[in-house]
């Protein structure tokens, strides 16, 4: 995970996909380029083309049936595996830079458990 940024639920994530993605790329300069999920379109694949010059690749949808989309799984995987920490299951957090801090806490703790 390279960057984490909470925000309020009444803020939908295509008007602040690309500022995120900045904060990113500025973080991380050698970032060549993003994938991102289809409800991205538009705002966010615009924003990332014109304005931050990156490659972007946007993963389709398959009609009526089942089938892994690129590199998509990764990330619902690392979502999934954020719920058995008990801090995340549900919205306790009141700041969102705690929010914040315990997605990292329990990300490096995934990691340090796959150090064992």
């Amino acid at each position: 995970m390279l960057h984490v940024q909470v925000h309020a639920a009444n803020i939908h994530d295509t008007t602040v996909g690309g500022y995120i993605l900045q904060d990113a790329v500025d973080k991380y300069s050698s970032l060549q380029g993003v994938s991102l999920d289809a409800g991205y379109r538009k705002t966010t694949e615009n924003f990332v083309t014109n304005v931050l010059k990156k490659q972007i690749s946007i993963s389709c949808r398959v009609k009526n049936e089942w089938a892994i989309l690129a590199k998509r799984w990764v990330v619902e995987r690392t979502f999934a595996w954020f719920i058995s920490f008990r801090r995340l299951a549900q919205d306790f957090e009141i700041s969102l830079t705690s929010a914040e801090a315990f997605i990292m806490i329990a990300h490096a703790a995934m990691l340090i458990k796959r150090l064992e």
